[in-house]
């Protein structure tokens, strides 16, 4: 059987004799695929002395070559993101479409980190005193680890290496044991792209490798991405040991549709923001809050779009694939049962299913639920799997109040064609990512990605300027010159190296 290891200093390591593994199944086959090296500490501290010891000779590097490895990495991920997208359905089993996408709203990131020498521009004031002129500098961390989730094994390291690297930190990342071989995938490109031994690094493993990064001394920064309690944990853990940490927790994302709204586009959102794949994303809208006077009428559309879905293997053209493993199926299909038990009305069940595929994959088909009340753990739990509720309100101060008193606060959208409605939704509504008529409010790179309340832990969002700030410190220098420099002579053009 094939086995992944680990990615440190430039090259694919041998598993060590003594190593744990995992492991990696295709979800839509239900087949063994190959196993992944789980790290010991031992290990990762090797992956980060190799960080460390790289960090000096890349935060050195100029800009302008900086940008150059960046682009020329943007180039061949651009080229040959079909094979990045096979492995991701491969070991995650969304569909090969929705892997494309991933891809491509990862790349946002690197283009975005292209233009670094800008991002990174300080600021100069001359004469601030007498013959004393004043400027700032950001400078680079230093040892960036990134602790991503299996459900966007290519995106979401995606919203975070382009930017450390631009900045001149060098990273470790481990990914989810559950869909490893993507993070591997992308340390090769790298290393083709000309980006020095030791810059990128990756680790797999558990909470051995997981407690390793948080409490060495020579990593900097945490950027992490998962369930709000391990958010918790890395975000306590990693600042305790004096680290800047930025810990990205789950949702409940909700979508208010108001009587004015269309409800044949809001019925498509809803499909498509609730079973794109299987559910299983942080941006995934898992509860609809109706006012009263149109629910029937929008469950009835939502059930009749999603009774036409087909569900199967992710390179079959199927719409949606199976759930990554057979416990996290088994999970699903438990809150199914509790919400039936618990009195929602069962519109969808999704525990019966003929899926496309061959073998025994961990497949559910779509499940509405109608008549949810906030007391129902299919409401208050992050299911993350193909489960949409729906609530019913009195109006839109209720569906403002539903809303704000949920503890999660990561995306949320609104229906409507009142643009009083829309601006009063966006100004009191406590979510830190809005939609308006759009389902799934992912902002664009030049923005920055993160939520509220339990749905982050941390100062700072991803991406954007804010990851600038995040992988940076800025440093002021006061400076006086009482006497004039002269260089020898050069009639060349001037050329940035």
């Amino acid at each position: 059987m094939q086995t992944l290891s680990h990615w440190i200093d430039g090259t694919n390591l041998e598993a060590p004799a003594d190593s744990r593994f995992a492991d990696i199944t295709n979800p839509a086959t239900g087949k063994v695929s190959s196993r992944v090296a789980l790290a010991s500490a031992a290990t990762t501290e090797e992956a980060i002395a190799s960080a460390h010891t790289a960090f000096p000779g890349w935060r050195d590097t100029s800009l302008a070559r900086r940008s150059q490895i960046l682009f020329t990495y943007r180039e061949l991920l651009n080229k040959r993101k079909g094979e990045l997208a096979a492995i991701i359905t491969a070991e995650h089993g969304k569909v090969l479409d929705d892997a494309m996408g991933e891809i491509s709203r990862g790349q946002e990131v690197v283009e975005y980190a292209c233009g670094i020498p800008h991002l990174l521009k300080g600021g100069y004031t001359e004469n601030a005193s007498t013959k004393v002129d004043v400027h700032s500098v950001r400078q680079p961390l230093g040892v960036a680890a990134i602790i991503s989730p299996f459900n966007f094994p290519a995106m979401v390291p995606m919203w975070f290496f382009p930017m450390a690297i631009a900045a001149g930190n060098t990273v470790i990342l481990k990914p989810s044991e559950k869909a490893p071989t993507a993070a591997q995938w992308m340390a090769e490109l790298w290393k083709e792209a000309g980006l020095p031994d030791g810059v990128f690094n990756v680790v797999h493993g558990d909470k051995e490798a997981v407690d390793t990064l948080l409490t060495d001394a020579r990593v900097n920064s945490i950027s992490f991405v998962g369930s709000t309690p391990i958010a918790q944990y890395v975000y306590a853990t990693g600042t305790a040991n004096g680290k800047r940490v930025q810990a990205l927790g789950g949702a409940k994302n909700h979508m208010l549709v108001l009587p004015d709204a269309d409800l044949d586009l809001a019925a498509d959102a809803a499909v498509n923001a609730g079973y794109g794949a299987a559910g299983e994303r942080c941006m995934a809208i898992s509860a609809i809050v109706a006012i009263d006077s149109i629910a029937d009428e929008l469950v009835a559309k939502i059930a009749e779009r999603t009774a036409t879905l087909r569900v199967g293997d992710g390179t079959r053209g199927c719409d949606m694939g199976p759930l990554v493993t057979a416990a996290h199926r088994d999970k699903v299909a438990s809150y199914i049962d509790a919400g039936e038990a618990a009195g929602a009305t069962m519109v969808l069940d999704g525990r019966h299913v003929d899926p496309d595929a061959e073998g025994e994959g961990f497949f559910l088909n779509p499940t509405l639920f109608d008549n949810v009340s906030t007391d129902m753990s299919i409401y208050t739990d992050e299911i993350f799997g193909p489960v949409l509720s729906v609530l019913r309100v009195g109006s839109f101060d209720e569906g403002i109040e539903t809303i704000n008193a949920n503890p999660f606060g990561n995306g949320t959208a609104i229906f409507t064609n009142d643009g009083g409605a829309a601006r009063r939704f966006e100004n009191e509504i406590q979510v830190g990512m809005v939609g308006i008529n759009v389902p799934i409010p992912v902002p664009m790179a030049y923005y920055s990605f993160g939520g509220w309340k339990n749905s982050l832990f941390g100062d700072t969002h991803a991406y954007g300027a804010e990851g600038v700030q995040f992988f940076t410190r800025g440093k002021v220098v006061t400076s006086r010159w009482l006497d004039p420099s002269h260089g020898g002579l050069n009639l060349g053009f001037p050329q940035n190296s």
